[in-house]
C-alpha cells in the first residue's frame, strides 16, 4: 500500500503492493491479467492508476457522502461513478485494463479511491479485489441497519414512483405470515456479519475501516478525521469544511469558497412503518448487531 508521496510509475503487482508482495499470478486469460506494464500518462504529468482505497459498501449507508467528504483532500481523487468492476462480470471480464480506464488521472503523489456500494455484499468480490491486491485500503461505512433497511425501501419506492410503476407497501416486504421476512433483499444487505465475515477469510480486520454513517450524518469532522488517520493522510480537513444546511437537513461541504450539497435524493423521508413492526424488526437485528460488534471489536448505537 503506497501512502502520499511514493510515485506509482508501472501497473505491476510489485509496485501496486508495497512490501506486503504479489498475490498468485493470474493466468493469462484471467480478467485481473495485466498485458500493460506502463501506467496512462496525460502531458500534463497526471496518469491513471488502480485504486489504493475502495468504499466497498453498503448500500444506503452513506457511501456518496463518504467519497464526497474524502475528495475535499487534496491528496485523493475519486472516481467520478460507481465502477461495479468485481461485482457485474460484463464489467470485469473487460479485464484491468478496462478497470484502470475509469480510474481518475492523478498526480504522483495524490492517492485513488472508487466506490461501489454493492461490493460489501457481494459474495465473489473480496477474492477478486485481493487477487488485485491484497494490500489495498478498505472503507466500509454503516448505519443502524433498520435505518438502513428503510432507506433501502426509500430508494426503491421512489424509482418506481418516478416510472410510473407500481410498488409494495412497506410491511408487506418487511413481514411474511407475521414474521420478518427473510427473503427481502434490503434485509439481507444489513446483516453485516454475515458480509463481514466472508471479507476477514481475505483481508485483516486492519486493512478495514468502518465508517459509523450515523454519527458521519449528525457530525461529520470527526469521523473524517478516524478516516484520515486510517489512510495515513496528512491532516487537512477540518472544521470549516462542513456547514449544516436547515432547508436540506444535513450537512453540504464547502472547499476553498466553493459550497456543495449532496443531490435532493438523498436524505429523503422515510415511509411510515406501523411501531408495532418496526419494532419487530429492531428486535430481529439485535442479535446479528451483537455478532457484528464481536468481529470488530467495537459498539455502534444501534437500537
Amino acid at each position: 500500500m503506497c501512502n502520499p508521496g511514493c510515485r506509482i510509475k508501472s501497473l505491476s503487482y510489485s509496485l501496486l503492493l508495497g512490501d506486503r508482495g504479489p498475490p498468485p499470478s493470474p493466468t493469462a486469460s484471467s480478467p485481473l491479467a495485466l498485458n500493460d506494464t506502463g501506467a496512462t500518462g496525460h502531458p500534463n504529468g497526471t496518469f491513471k492508476q488502480l485504486p489504493h482505497i475502495i468504499i466497498i459498501g453498503v448500500r444506503k449507508g452513506g457511501t456518496r457522502a463518504l467519497i464526497e467528504m474524502l475528495s475535499l483532500h487534496s491528496a485523493v481523487v475519486a472516481a467520478e461513478n460507481e465502477v461495479h468492476f468485481f461485482d457485474w462480470e460484463s464489467h470485469f471480464q473487460k479485464g484491468i485494463p478496462w478497470y484502470l480506464s475509469q480510474m481518475p488521472f492523478a498526480l504522483p503523489d495524490q492517492l485513488t479511491v472508487e466506490k461501489t456500494p454493492a461490493y460489501f455484499t457481494s459474495s465473489k468480490v473480496p477474492e477478486r479485489i485481493h487477487d488485485m491486491n491484497p494490500g489495498i485500503k478498505l472503507l466500509l461505512i454503516l448505519r443502524d441497519p433498520t435505518e438502513r433497511v428503510l432507506s433501502d425501501y426509500t430508494q426503491v419506492f421512489y424509482n418506481r414512483l418516478q416510472k410510473h410503476k407500481r410498488y409494495q407497501p412497506i410491511e408487506s416486504l418487511l413481514v411474511k405470515d407475521g414474521e420478518i421476512n427473510l427473503g427481502y433483499k434490503a434485509l439481507n444487505r444489513s446483516l453485516y456479519h454475515l458480509h463481514l465475515q466472508n471479507w476477514l477469510r481475505y483481508f485483516p480486520l486492519e486493512s478495514i475501516h468502518v465508517v459509523d454513517g450515523d454519527k458521519l450524518i449528525r457530525d461529520p469532522f470527526p469521523e473524517m478525521k478516524r478516516v484520515e488517520r486510517f489512510l495515513n493522510l496528512e491532516p487537512q480537513i477540518n472544521a470549516s469544511n462542513f456547514y449544516f444546511n436547515k432547508t436540506k437537513g444535513f450537512y453540504c461541504l464547502r472547499d476553498h469558497g466553493r459550497e456543495r450539497c449532496l443531490h435532493d435524493s438523498k436524505g429523503r423521508a422515510h415511509p411510515h412503518v406501523a411501531p408495532a413492526i418496526l419494532h419487530k424488526l429492531y428486535r430481529f437485528f439485535h442479535e446479528p448487531n451483537r455478532k457484528f460488534f464481536e468481529l470488530v471489536g467495537r459498539t455502534f448505537n444501534w437500537n
